[in-house]
């Protein structure tokens, strides 16, 4: 028997259907990759072993006995640790508080800071080379520390929990090569004591370096288990899509090439992002592929104006721009449907009328006083138009359902009568009919010559909408797919810098 079992794994997400029967087999003392596609359920499939995410139904055994795991407390108790991109640090705390969190050493309740210090001391050591001149930064707020030396920090404390299955899911995709190198020195010291790793990376090269075996999901379910030393790359990536690689049905597609340029960026740069250049035409909608977190967000709000560009060039319409704010970027005819809708796009203890309305007051007042009733009429027309379905237009925004609430965020912009829009996940989390309704709405924009640039975590989704699809690989467009190029195998290829057949 394995010594991590994970059998008929189920778990849905409303209507989204994330495990079905998935399973996971894994011995001791063995890196074990987890692969598959954006929207595959590998991370859920790691959270429901970490006690993140609560299963529909599953049977865990671990060393060969029952596993019961609905929380984290729980899999901590039965030697089960992980590592996230998202960091679970505390930016005001030193390196050796956030590495001895809730595990500090006390004598008669007080504190031992000094024996805590030498235990992080320790643990961090093992990682030394991470860091510049190989000096622990162990009174150092973590805030201070650069985003690669903070997930070393992660990872060290993951480490220093002494896990018998330790979970990285992308836990090196903000390291440098080097950072890397140490990191996977400490995984083969774990394995080489017994530690079960299951290894999530987007780096196909990272997976054949490290892991010894791999567990393919494609859709939700199993669709393999291979021995990396006997299975090549093609191969992978054939698992994860499926033998048949099936042409983007495209309905909305028309010929774009004689349209105007709409939007032009030439060598931009960010902090995250490297030589972005492309230009997407009138009712031409270019989509940004390639596994999530590789800087396709990024683009989207640095072109709106959110994130700092650092150099390059844009055009919309012809006319030079360069948003250094959101303000200036729906003057210059931009609007961002952003990814975090709570977050980011809505007014959340504020009323359906305001949250559409705000972005474009301007086009209802007259000597800056504010037709209420003309606000009201365009409010009832855009909710009209997306068949938003409310009970008041003075009800609070989130008494909506979730796909209402996208449906706002849409809405808000389109009274801005845009020439560009960027959608960063537009249907994320809302269910079937509300997504059919934003794709119509899409190819509607589109037949009324508006350019859009799309974002989404669903290949299939990018597949369908998309004229053409911009690949991004670690902040950079690595390759354009366009015609009979436009299918789920070159995608995933593409995506982890896979030559396609």
């Amino acid at each position: 028997m394995a010594f991590l079992a994970m059998r008929g794994v189920d778990k849905r997400f409303g209507g989204v259907i994330a495990l079905r029967d998935a399973s996971l087999h894994a011995e001791r003392g063995e890196v074990h990759g987890l692969l598959g596609a954006n929207g595959s359920g590998k991370s859920t499939l790691n959270k429901i072993l970490t006690g993140v995410v609560a299963p529909d139904r599953v049977d865990i055994t671990i060393d060969g006995r029952p596993a019961a795991i609905s929380g984290p407390h729980d899999a901590h108790g039965h030697g089960v640790a992980a590592v996230y991109q998202e960091l679970s640090l505390i930016p005001d705390l030193s390196v050796t508080a956030n590495l001895v969190l809730a595990s500090e050493d006390t004598r008669l309740g007080f504190l031992r800071r000094r024996a805590d210090r030498e235990r992080a001391a320790e643990v961090l050591g093992r990682f030394a080379a991470a860091f510049p001149g190989g000096n622990l930064p162990l009174d150092v707020p973590i805030g201070n520390l650069s985003p690669g030396e903070q997930q070393v920090v992660e990872i060290a404390k993951a480490v220093a929990r002494r896990p018998n299955i330790l979970v990285l899911d992308e836990a090196t995709a903000s390291l440098y090569s080097a950072q890397v190198e140490v990191v996977f020195e400490v995984v083969r010291e774990l394995k080489a004591a017994g530690t079960l790793v299951i290894f999530t990376s987007h780096r196909l090269g990272e997976i054949f370096e490290l892991c010894d075996r791999a567990t393919v999901l494609r859709n939700g379910e199993l669709a393999g288990e291979v021995t990396l030393a006997d299975t090549s790359e093609s191969e992978l990536v054939e698992l994860m899509v499926g033998s048949l690689a099936r042409p983007a049905g495209r309905g909305h597609q028309v010929a774009t090439q004689e349209r105007a340029v709409r939007l032009e960026v030439s060598g931009l740069a960010t902090d995250r992002l490297r030589d972005i250049d492309l230009s997407v035409r009138a009712g031409e909608v270019v989509g940004l592929g390639g596994l999530a977190g590789q800087g396709q967000s990024e683009l989207l709000n640095a072109l709106f104006g959110s994130t700092r560009v650092r150099q390059g060039t844009m055009e919309v319409d012809g006319r030079p721009e360069m948003p250094r704010h959101p303000k200036r970027a729906v003057t210059a005819g931009l609007a961002l449907v952003p990814g975090d809708r709570t977050r980011e796009g809505l007014l959340p203890v504020r009323p359906i009328l305001e949250n559409l309305t705000v972005p474009s007051l301007r086009r209802r007042s007259r000597l800056g006083v504010l037709s209420h009733e003309r606000e009201r009429e365009a409010a009832r027309s855009a909710a009209e138009q997306l068949q938003i379905k409310y009970g008041s237009l003075d009800d609070g925004v989130m008494t909506l359902s979730g796909g209402n609430q996208q449906k706002v965020v849409v809405g808000k912009w389109l009274l801005t009568e845009p020439s560009v829009v960027l959608l960063d996940d537009p249907t994320k989390g809302i269910d079937v009919r509300a997504k059919q309704e934003l794709y119509e709405l899409i190819t509607a924009l589109t037949t009324d010559g508006v350019a859009v640039l799309l974002n989404s975590s669903d290949d299939d989704e990018l597949l369908g909408l998309s004229h053409r699809i911009l690949v991004f690989f670690e902040g950079r467009i690595v390759a354009e797919l366009t015609g009979e190029g436009l299918t789920a195998e070159r995608l995933v290829a593409a995506a982890l810098q896979v030559a396609s057949a």
